[in-house]
């Protein structure tokens, strides 16, 4: 059971985009660096693949990626002026600010015991055999670590994170720091079934993408959403945790 939804708990839907910038000039910077650099990146190769793709659907994707270029062009965003937020100005802060982001949560029962599936994702170093774009995830400490993942257009991200709630053997909770390329949030809860054969594993992570939510619906578009990343990632865990044998490789 899969569930994606904006920061303000509505599922989120196209009508969500900011919208590029007019025309002229004068227009207030309001979103970060990183989102400039990703949305230029972004909204290139959107527009290559759309006039690639041509017809109806490849002018929408031309479309989308012209705004979304010129939004990293100029550095502004109608949709968060309209809403007073500004990214640019916002001081450093962990995890991802209220009413910003996406979150998805992934429920999946697993035939272990709560205990062992704890261990297997307390243990961080194991989680890049599950989550195939992990690249690397490193332990700096008992709470901390140091985390590498696939992004856009063959760039690399990388953030570290803060374990800041935990109970053994139910469940694991952590946030991003500042300064990452990204912002992001999440726990997993193991609860034994009553059954006792077996354990119900949630899920729930939420994270700002480099873009903000337009980055999360292009990327959805392109079918590397989160969505589908954590149904993979799921899935993956559950193989492991039941047969003891890793995933086949994704095929190119």
């Amino acid at each position: 059971m899969t569930r994606i939804y904006a920061a303000h708990g509505q599922p989120v839907a196209p009508n969500q985009f900011c919208s590029s910038p007019a025309g002229g000039t004068g227009l207030e910077k309001n979103i970060s660096e990183n989102e400039r650099i990703y949305s230029l990146a972004g909204g290139i190769g959107l527009g290559l693949a759309g006039l690639a793709r041509g017809g109806i659907s490849g002018l929408a994707l031309t479309a989308i990626g012209a705004g979304l270029a010129w939004r990293g062009y100029t550095g502004h965003c109608h949709g968060y002026a309209a809403l007073g937020i500004n990214k640019a100005e916002r001081k450093s802060s962990t995890a991802v600010p209220a009413q910003q982001g996406v979150k998805v949560e992934k429920t999946m029962i697993v035939e272990r015991p709560a205990s062992d599936l704890y261990r297997f994702w307390r243990r961080l170093e194991n989680l890049p055999q599950v989550m195939r774009h992990l690249k690397n995830v490193r332990s700096i400490d008992s709470q901390h670590s140091r985390w590498v993942a696939e992004g856009a257009l063959g760039k690399d991200v990388e953030w570290d994170a803060e374990i800041i709630n935990e109970r053994q053997d139910e469940m694991i909770a952590w946030a991003s720091l500042p300064n990452g390329d990204i912002e992001t949030a999440g726990s997993v809860h193991f609860r034994p079934l009553a059954s006792g054969k077996g354990t119900e594993v949630i899920v729930s992570v939420k994270y700002n993408p480099p873009a903000g939510k337009v980055g999360a619906q292009i990327a959805k578009l392109l079918g590397e959403g989160l969505e589908a990343k954590l149904n993979e990632d799921l899935t993956s865990f559950k193989q492991v945790m039941e047969t003891g044998m890793a995933p086949a490789p994704a095929l190119s």
